[in-house]
C-alpha cells in the first residue's frame, strides 16, 4: 500500500500552475535527480527560463506531453539510458578496445562522464546514438579501420572531451537569453589567459564571468577531482580554441552593437554635443576626459548566496599532469 501512495504521489499532477520547478517536475515525471538532469542537457525535456533570472523551469504542456505517450516513463528512461566502452561494445557486438577507438577517433561522443577513484575520466554514451551509429556505420564495426581514422589514432587523436565539450556549449547557448551570455557560454571554456587575450577590455571580461553559466554541476567533490573536471571543462588545442575564439568573437561584436544606439541615446540626454569636444574612438573628449555620455559594460547580476555552490571553471590553472580517460 505505501508503494502504490508513493508512485500516486508522484504522477499525480501539479494543478494550478503554467510552469513547473525543475525538481517538481522530475518528481511529477518520476524521473531521479541525474537522469533528469541529463533529460534537460540532451533536451529530451524542454525548459524555459524563469522569471527575474531565476532557474529554469519546464512548461506544464511540456510535462503533459511527455506523460501522455504511451509507456512514457519506460521509454523515456530507455532514451536517457548512458553506459560506459564495456557495455557499449557488448551492445555494438565488438570488443572494448574497438570500442573505445571509434570514441576517440570522433565517430560517437559521450553525453556524459564521471571521475573515479583513481581519477581517471569515464566516458558515458547514449545507448540510442549508439545504436544509429551501428545502424548507420556498419562498416566500421569489423574489418581494418579506414587509413583515416588509424592515421588519426596514431597520432593521439582523442575526441571525447571535445564532443561532450561541443554538445554541452551548443545546449547553453540556446538557452541563453541574449548575446552577451552566448558569449558568456563561449568564455566559459577558455582559459584565463586566452581569455584575458581575446578580450582585453577587463569590464567585459567581469560581465562575462559574472554571466557564465553553470558549464558542470560539481557536488561535493575532492581538490584533486576539482583539478580533473577543470581540464574536462577547458578547450584544448589550437583548433578548438581558435574555434571558440571566433565564436566569441562573432557574439561580442553582436552585443556591442545591439548596445550601441542605447549609448548614443544616453549621450543625447546627458546634453553633450560637438561644442565640448570632438570624442576619440576610446570615449574621450578633446581634453581627455571620459565622454559623459560613454556606457561602459557593467559585470550582470551574480548568483544568490541561496544557490547551490558552483565552481568556476575560469580559475587559473596549475600546472599538474595530464589527465588520464578509460571509455
Amino acid at each position: 500500500m505505501r508503494h502504490q501512495t508513493m508512485e500516486h504521489r508522484t504522477s499525480a499532477p501539479l494543478r494550478g500552475t503554467t510552469d513547473v520547478g525543475l525538481r517538481a517536475a522530475a518528481r511529477e515525471l518520476g524521473l531521479r535527480p541525474r537522469e533528469f538532469e541529463l533529460a534537460v542537457q540532451i533536451e529530451e525535456v524542454r525548459t524555459v527560463p524563469g522569471p527575474a533570472g531565476r532557474a529554469r523551469r519546464v512548461p506544464r504542456a511540456e510535462v503533459e506531453r511527455i506523460k501522455a505517450a504511451p509507456g512514457f516513463l519506460g521509454v523515456l528512461r530507455e532514451r536517457l539510458r548512458v553506459m560506459g566502452v564495456r557495455e557499449a561494445s557488448a551492445l555494438l557486438d565488438i570488443s572494448p578496445s574497438r570500442c573505445a577507438r571509434l570514441a576517440r577517433a570522433g565517430c560517437f561522443g559521450p553525453v556524459s562522464f564521471y571521475v573515479n577513484r583513481y581519477r581517471t575520466v569515464v566516458w558515458l554514451y547514449l545507448a540510442e546514438e549508439l545504436r544509429d551509429f551501428a545502424e548507420n556505420n556498419p562498416h566500421l564495426l569489423s574489418g581494418r579501420l579506414p587509413a583515416g581514422l588509424r592515421a588519426g589514432l596514431e597520432a593521439g587523436t582523442d575526441h571525447r572531451a571535445r564532443r561532450w565539450r561541443g554538445r554541452r556549449v551548443g545546449q547553453l547557448t540556446r538557452h541563453a537569453a541574449d548575446h552577451w551570455e552566448r558569449a558568456a557560454v563561449r568564455a566559459s571554456v577558455l582559459d584565463d589567459a586566452v581569455l584575458a587575450e581575446a578580450v582585453p577590455d577587463s569590464g567585459e571580461r567581469a560581465r562575462l564571468r559574472a554571466l557564465r553559466p553553470s558549464f558542470l554541476e560539481v557536488r561535493s567533490v575532492a581538490e584533486a577531482t576539482r583539478d580533473v573536471l577543470e581540464d574536462v571543462g577547458l578547450a584544448e588545442g589550437a583548433e578548438e580554441v581558435r574555434w571558440y575564439r571566433f565564436l566569441l568573437d562573432a557574439d561580442l561584436e553582436t552585443a556591442r552593437a545591439a548596445e550601441a544606439p542605447s549609448a548614443a541615446c544616453a549621450a543625447r540626454q546627458s546634453g553633450s554635443g560637438p561644442e565640448e569636444g570632438r570624442s576619440d574612438p576610446s570615449g574621450a573628449v578633446g581634453d581627455g576626459r571620459p565622454h559623459p555620455g560613454t556606457v561602459r559594460p557593467v559585470a550582470g547580476p551574480l548568483a544568490s548566496s541561496g544557490a547551490r555552490r558552483r565552481w568556476s571553471l575560469l580559475r587559473r590553472r596549475r600546472p599538474r599532469p595530464r589527465v588520464r580517460t578509460a571509455g
